[in-house]
């Protein structure tokens, strides 16, 4: 006998709907914030959609389904942008999106609760900025190639653009609210209702 996955008080098939139309209202969001309101540098939930799709997401679509997603939308807007579809950064890109997909995994075995989950949102979301920025340190010539390049990649940037700390706070600040928006409106809407005392009585 196979023990079920540990989502407290939840309805597995409406929670599977649940969490598949916030991620698609999720990539929907993405890309409208990137082509019109550029005014909002990097306000997307990238590693609260790979985490939160993992946490209730069942078998193999709990991979699939938030890379899958994620994939469509980075081709989308490398097209839109006139960048390279593919290149390192790319992929190192989705090594963090992948080891979202397994915090969430973990979090769903361990049956850990809201705070854990937003915590490991958070520290996703720190572990992709360093990587990102980190492969931008050391492809872009502007940086010198050293601790106190490394550390002006990860602060200031580039005179002349925003500084990146701007880029991960909002990136910080987009994923904590999807996550924390996920976890409310999953449990509201798929939790499983205590029966009526009378119909209790009955049973």
């Amino acid at each position: 006998m196979t023990t079920p996955s540990r989502i407290p008080r939840f309805s597995r098939g409406p929670a599977i709907a649940a969490a598949i139309a916030l991620i698609a209202l999720a990539i929907g969001f993405r890309l409208l914030r990137a082509t019109t309101l550029p005014e909002l540098p990097n306000f997307s939930p990238i590693m609260a959609i790979a985490v939160c799709g993992a946490l209730v997401l069942p078998g193999g679509l709990a991979m699939l389904i938030p890379l899958i997603a994620l994939a469509i939308t980075d081709l989308a807007l490398n097209a839109h942008y006139g960048v390279a579809l593919f290149d390192r950064a790319e992929i190192l890109s989705y090594g963090c999106y992948a080891v979202g997909v397994a915090s969430g995994l973990g979090l769903r075995r361990l049956g850990a609760g809201s705070l854990a989950t937003m915590g490991t949102v958070g520290a996703n979301s720190l572990l992709f900025y360093v990587v990102t920025n980190s492969v931008c340190w050391f492809d872009n010539p502007a940086y010198a190639k050293t601790l106190a390049g490394w550390a002006q990649a990860l602060t200031v940037g580039v005179p002349g653009f925003p500084p990146t700390w701007i880029f991960f706070r909002t990136s910080l600040v987009s994923d904590l609210l999807f996550a924390g928006g996920f976890l409310v409106a999953v449990h509201f809407l798929t939790r499983e209702r205590a029966p009526h005392p009378a119909v209790a009585a009955r049973a």
